[in-house]
């Protein structure tokens, strides 16, 4: 229990240490829902996610633009949506062997990414087509701005937390009882 508290606030931590992208804010909140998938195991590493953003949308500024219920408009919260989910599919692939390769972990990291683009992607142009006004986005400046600037820098966080991984998941590995 106290390692989902920690990864729910490193995630809270993630959201502060950004580069500022246009529209999506490259943040280090990948790298600490990656870890949590592949250290805690997909069950656990989902919980911890998952308390972060419930702790964002009970008003707690933990998201990079604050919290509250009402973020769930804010275009980029479907990439919040897809962390959680994201941190399951890496810890579920990460974990199908003992002692994960690290072609296993940035598999596992590779895949959790791919859902939170998805998640991100689908969201921010529902929103900001749908829900904003004014503020529609077209799919060319959408795959831009929310895919291929911060997809290098994502890049580079999944090679990183597969590395951590692979040091540290012999650490972690009694607290994935039952995954």
């Amino acid at each position: 229990m106290s390692l989902c508290g920690l990864f729910a606030a490193l995630c809270a931590v993630g959201a502060f240490i950004k580069i500022p992208v246009p529209v999506c804010p490259f943040t280090l909140q990948l790298l600490f829902t990656m870890l949590a998938g592949l250290l805690l195991g997909a069950k656990n590493g989902a919980i911890s996610v998952a308390v972060y953003v419930v702790a964002g949308l009970a008003g707690f500024p933990v998201f990079t633009q604050g919290g509250g219920l009402s973020y769930i408009f804010q275009p980029t919260f479907g990439y919040l949506l897809g962390f959680i989910l994201g941190t399951f599919v890496t810890g579920k692939i990460a974990h199908k062997s003992y002692n994960p390769s690290f072609a296993r972990l940035l598999a596992a990291n590779f895949a959790g990414l791919a859902i939170v683009y998805i998640f991100g992607l689908v969201y921010y142009y529902i929103i900001s087509n749908y829900y904003v006004a004014g503020n529609g986005i077209g799919i060319k400046a959408l795959l831009l701005y929310c895919f291929l600037l911060p997809v290098p820098g994502d890049i580079l966080l999944c090679i990183l937390g597969a590395f951590l991984g692979k040091r540290l998941i012999p650490a972690t590995s009694k607290y994935r009882k039952g995954e």
